[in-house]
């Protein structure tokens, strides 16, 4: 074996050692690794309250870094006195089974047409206190407790510094674990880097 041989040869076998240790370096930086969420929470009903808050504490408990960027409506869910509501009018999923009346009446879906929700009064009123009831009854957290899970596990809840801005509302109006205020401009950042990002 000549020289230029045995050259080519000891190349070879650095290009397979040098490809084997990068292989194990990525593994063990992958399995080092954080995961990460990033959500972005834009409305404030208390149906769509739910999404953002579960998803935010379930992942913290499985020791993900997790982010909420709450802006418009969404914003408001970061208030101290919480006030939520439901509006079934236009929702088609809304119908849903009855939490209190006679056993053969909560097993029945009660669709009801738009043009009934938007002109009795109080429906929406009505739809949220059911709503309640059954949340209540099935022992689902409410959304302080959700949003109170995310404070103790450590989620990183982001409050939109021009939606706050745009509707008038005063910092101190706010949960005084909101201790950041950005922008998309600071935010979108933070999400590139995120291994999930969802827009809720």
């Amino acid at each position: 074996m000549n020289a230029q041989t045995q050259t080519l040869n000891n190349l070879a076998d650095l290009d397979a050692w040098l490809d084997q240790r990068l292989d194990e370096k990525l593994r063990e930086r992958e399995e080092a690794k954080t995961p990460s969420l990033s959500i972005i929470a834009t409305k404030g009903t208390l149906d769509q309250a739910y999404p953002p808050f579960i998803l935010a504490s379930t992942a913290s408990a499985l020791g993900w870094d997790v982010s909420v960027f709450f802006t418009f409506y969404g914003l408001s869910l970061l208030k101290k006195d919480l006030d939520l509501k439901i509006s079934p009018l236009g929702n088609p999923a809304m119908p849903m089974k009855l939490p209190v009346g006679p056993e053969w009446l909560k097993t029945k879906n009660l669709p009801i047409p738009n043009l009934v929700k938007a002109n009795i009064p109080g429906f929406e009123d009505a739809a949220t206190a059911l709503m309640k009831e059954t949340i209540k009854q099935k022992g689902v957290a409410s959304i302080e407790e959700l949003r109170e899970l995310c404070v103790e596990a450590g989620v990183n809840l982001i409050g939109c510094q021009m939606t706050a801005d745009l509707f008038g509302w005063d910092k101190s109006e706010f949960h005084p674990a909101v201790v950041d205020w950005a922008g998309a401009a600071t935010y979108l950042p933070l999400a590139q880097k995120s291994d999930v990002s969802l827009f809720i």
